[in-house]
């Protein structure tokens, strides 16, 4: 569906239905005033939704450091049988910690995929990465990038998780990147789960000096723009050619279908 979504730039309408509640405001409600208007939304959408404003959002963080002419690093993780090799213990205590209750289903390891309570549960364990990341931007361990957001505030970007998809933003130094690794350390310690290093990437924005050696201090490889997130181009400038080749593409071919439509019978014959 999302292959069809990117290709065709459209979707069925049905995926944009919405289904209105009302919920009462009070006990014994009876007047449409003491009831309030839910409006629920399908999954696929929101699933579509979140997709896009994370490659829109990366986007956002290239640009800004490029207008401004500042050095910066996007650190693409890839986290190697995220669902199998989870820790349940460290998953029941994150569930704990955010108050959840004791009586739970036995389990061992991992995360069956495919099970619709699977992702809520990886989700979980990635808040905790999270946290860590937070707190070390907090304490000046790491930084991000500062975009414009409405009403010319600004909006302070230091990484995205979609799933097991990660990205994280930071300055081109040395020391930001040891902080990193300290805090993948620990987090494959507590949650078991483990960062694949040789699929991990780290992409300079800016004119970066040394990134054969920051990247050995992180571990993984140097990557370049333009790139790819969750299927999306990344740091592709709008007037490069290969930018548009999709676009001409589409473009081409409804041309073709709509001059097929206002053919004669006698035209198509010939």
């Amino acid at each position: 569906m999302f292959k069809e979504f990117y290709e065709t730039s459209s979707f069925l309408k049905s995926l944009n239905n919405t289904f209105l509640v009302l919920i009462p405001k009070k006990c014994g409600a009876e007047d449409l005033g003491d009831f309030r208007p839910i409006s629920l939304l399908g999954g696929l959408y929101k699933l579509l939704a979140k997709i896009l404003d994370a490659s829109l959002i990366t986007n956002e963080v290239i640009d800004s450091w490029q207008k401004r002419k500042e050095k910066g690093l996007i650190c693409k993780l890839d986290i190697e049988k995220a669902y199998d090799s989870i820790n349940w213990k460290f998953l029941l205590k994150v569930m704990q910690k955010m108050g959840l209750g004791l009586s739970f289903f036995p389990s061992s390891k991992g995360l069956r995929q495919g099970d619709p309570l699977s992702p809520y549960l990886f989700v979980m364990g990635m808040e905790v990465l999270d946290v860590l990341i937070k707190r070390a931007v907090e304490g000046g361990f790491l930084s991000g990038c500062n975009i414009r957001g409405g009403r010319e505030s600004s909006l302070h970007i230091t990484h995205l998780f979609f799933a097991d998809d990660t990205i994280i933003f930071c300055e081109a130094r040395k020391d930001h990147l040891t902080h990193l690794s300290w805090i993948l350390f620990w987090f494959e310690a507590a949650s078991g789960l483990k960062i694949n290093l040789a699929k991990s990437e780290i992409i300079p924005v800016g004119e970066v000096v040394g990134m054969e050696e920051l990247a050995v201090e992180l571990g993984c490889k140097v990557g370049s723009l333009p790139s790819q997130y969750l299927g999306l181009p990344l740091g592709v400038l709008n007037r490069a050619p290969h930018m548009w080749d999709g676009v001409e593409k589409r473009v081409r071919r409804r041309l073709a279908l709509w001059k097929r439509q206002y053919m004669s019978k006698g035209e198509e014959l010939l």
